[in-house]
């Protein structure tokens, strides 16, 4: 499957803000469905399993989101 064949090291995308911020909005996500804070390192662990590949594919390749985010 795709979903864990990331094209870039999760360390790497674990520096990243934006990345950050979108484990936070799945942080958010996913303790509200558990109806308990799941954690910053399930969240980002989920994440990474289920939803960088397809981030980094759109992200990364378009050029309007691929650098920083417009005012």
């Amino acid at each position: 499957m795709l979903k864990n064949k990331l094209p870039i090291d999760p360390k790497k995308l674990l520096r990243n803000k934006r990345v950050i911020e979108e484990i936070g909005r799945h942080k958010w996500l996913e303790s509200e469905i558990a109806g308990y804070d799941i954690g910053f390192e399930a969240a980002a662990e989920d994440w990474l399993k289920n939803h960088a590949a397809a981030w980094v594919a759109y992200h990364m390749s378009h050029p309007k989101t691929a650098g920083k985010r417009s005012k």
